[in-house]
């Protein structure tokens, strides 16, 4: 074992000493290298959709586990899971009015736990809230969304203000993690429960991303055609991909840390 975990040292030491400009060059050759292996052993891309949604309920699950048997809710984000209860509920109204599909019946589930998470951190597990920590503001992610999704929105042929909601519930679930991004940065320290949690994120919405991007490269962009014009189709991808870099800091320094057998997760200074 000690072979394998000081070349994984040695690997983690550089990246680390490089400027950001490079370890950004490094982020993106990794995708795109993810990206091509994906593409080899996954034939049915749509499974990557599924492998997404799984991920993302072992993260729940995981959540659901750590407020149940360890009774605390320290280093969670309350905005964090207040955000994505504001876009699971436009996301299941635009879906029970536009198209309703087994998407509104993953969106419907993930929805009543984040509900039950609420109410578990603001009533059961209040005396452990980091409210201190739990200092960003909502209104700085709330109003761009809901500006940017009043100028660029689905051309279909539902009514408008439906079509507002559905980008409106896209651009904020790019960034709903951001407040929980907070938490940890102002903690530094990541007990395991949550940093499991917030790496299945990671996970879950980086196959979503590669879902999306594969599907667009097998229809040669007939994809983004087919959901409408204008600059909606790659505002759609690229709210994929910024859900992914959101979280792609915290991922490296939690597989780092796990390979490096540390049970509780310690931020440096600058990340998330």
């Amino acid at each position: 074992m000690r072979p394998p975990r000081r070349s994984i040292h040695v690997v983690t030491t550089w990246v680390r000493r490089q400027p950001p400009k490079v370890k950004a060059f490094l982020a993106v050759v990794a995708g795109m290298l993810a990206l091509v292996l994906l593409r080899v052993i996954v034939n049915d891309h749509d499974n990557l959709f599924v492998a997404a949604e799984a991920v993302h309920s072992i993260g729940i699950t995981v959540l659901i586990y750590k407020l149940m048997k360890e009774k605390t809710c320290a280093g969670l984000s309350l905005k964090s899971q207040e955000l994505t209860a504001i876009f699971l509920a436009v996301r299941l109204y635009c879906s029970f009015v536009m198209e309703y599909d087994i998407h509104t019946f993953l969106d419907l589930t993930t929805f009543g736990t984040t509900l039950w998470v609420i109410y578990m951190i603001r009533f059961k597990l209040k005396s452990s809230y980091m409210e201190d920590k739990d200092n960003f503001a909502i209104y700085y992610v709330l109003v761009p969304c809901a500006l940017l999704a009043l100028f660029i929105h689905p051309s279909t042929s539902h009514h408008i203000i439906n079509r507002i909601l559905w980008a409106f519930c896209v651009y904020l679930e790019a960034v709903s993690v951001l407040p929980q991004l907070r938490v940890m940065q102002n903690t530094k320290i990541v007990e395991p429960f949550t940093a499991h949690y917030v790496f299945a994120l990671g996970v879950a919405r980086f196959l979503s991303c590669a879902h999306w991007v594969l599907q667009v490269l097998d229809s040669r962009g007939h994809l983004l055609t087919a959901l409408g014009y204008g600059l909606w189709p790659s505002m759609v991808l690229i709210s994929e991909i910024v859900q992914t870099f959101i979280l792609a800091d915290f991922c490296y320094y939690y597989v780092k840390s796990v390979f490096g057998g540390q049970l509780v997760l310690r931020l440096p200074s600058g990340v998330v």
